[in-house]
């Protein structure tokens, strides 16, 4: 079995796999997040770390938008085309080419809420949507048409799936309002469930990287072959088991990102590895909560990959 088989039999129970799977993710220096040069930075960290998948580093972000200044103003927001997308398209298609015999090849995929914030400031988008949820949903339509153009695009030339990051169900957010229901979730769903029926694996990302949740039910019928989110769940650490039964599918995960993956030393790396390791489900991928920052010695994420690889139960 290669990684490409090994990853694909955790959504068969009854296939065996030879280890656990493991990837870590994060950003490259802006040096590499275009063209040949982002090309060859991941595989560069594909191979120098093992893991066994290789997920794109999506930096192609919404520009500003000044022209949005009130909720009424999204019906102005553009529609990005192919135009937009090209040079992320390129990325794909050299990926798809030069790993994807081997390993699964996916595709991070901002929501359309977390576009809407690159647009006008988190902050700013935040104040507007609480302020008119149905107008500033207009934006959010018209970015998730977009993406839909840029998955499409990215399907067309052999992505394998995509790594959805959602947003906007966090505690601090929307809470008590339905805002999340009304102004997150369909566009969410829209594009998930698109990816979901045409592309052979997906990982949901419930990501805490603006704040943690209370609660994660309202995730539990998002599509994804296999979620990946933190284990803190308001005053709770869950086990990935745990996790892992509440979704009904395979977990990603079991690492914080700030923890010992990024600071410790490789005894306690090993270490911490195989304690998160006794508790995990036979269906898992060794990974991190979300991003780890781009200041984490690679070394570390090697050692994280061939623990997970070494770990028998």
């Amino acid at each position: 079995m290669n990684k490409r088989d090994i990853v694909l039999s955790l959504l068969h129970p009854d296939t065996s796999t030879q280890y656990t799977p493991a990837a870590f993710f994060l950003h490259f220096d802006p040096a590499f997040h275009r063209g040949q040069a982002a090309i060859d930075k991941h595989l560069e960290y594909f191979h120098y770390t093992g893991m066994d998948l290789v997920k794109i580093q999506y930096e192609n972000r919404f520009p500003l938008r000044p022209e949005i200044v009130k909720p009424e103003d999204w019906a102005k927001m553009p529609c990005y085309g192919p135009d937009f997308y090209e040079d992320q398209w390129n990325i794909t298609e050299g990926l798809v080419k030069a790993a994807g015999k081997d390993a699964l090849v996916i595709m991070t995929l901002y929501s359309p809420f977390m576009c809407a914030g690159h647009s006008v400031g988190k902050h700013v988008f935040f104040d507007q949507v609480k302020e008119n949820p149905s107008k500033a949903a207009k934006g959010i339509e018209i970015i998730a048409q977009s993406l839909l153009t840029f998955a499409k695009g990215c399907i067309d030339r052999g992505i394998d799936g995509f790594y959805h990051s959602t947003q906007g169900g966090e505690t601090h957010r929307f809470e008590g309002s339905s805002i999340f229901e009304e102004c997150i979730r369909p566009y969410d769903l829209a594009l998930m469930e698109y990816i979901n029926a045409e592309c052979d694996l997906n990982i949901l990302h419930v990501c805490d990287y603006e704040g943690g949740y209370t609660d994660l039910t309202p995730f539990l019928d998002y599509p994804g072959d296999i979620v990946n989110s933190s284990l803190k769940v308001g005053d709770e650490f869950l086990s990935p088991t745990a996790i892992s039964k509440m979704f009904g599918r395979p977990f990603m995960g079991g690492l914080d990102r700030h923890g010992v993956i990024l600071t410790g030393k490789q005894d306690e790396i090993k270490a911490e590895i195989n304690a998160v390791l006794q508790q995990t489900p036979t269906d898992f991928i060794l990974g991190a909560d979300c991003t780890i920052p781009s200041e984490v010695d690679w070394d570390n994420i090697k050692t994280a990959i061939d623990a997970a690889h070494q770990y028998s139960k």
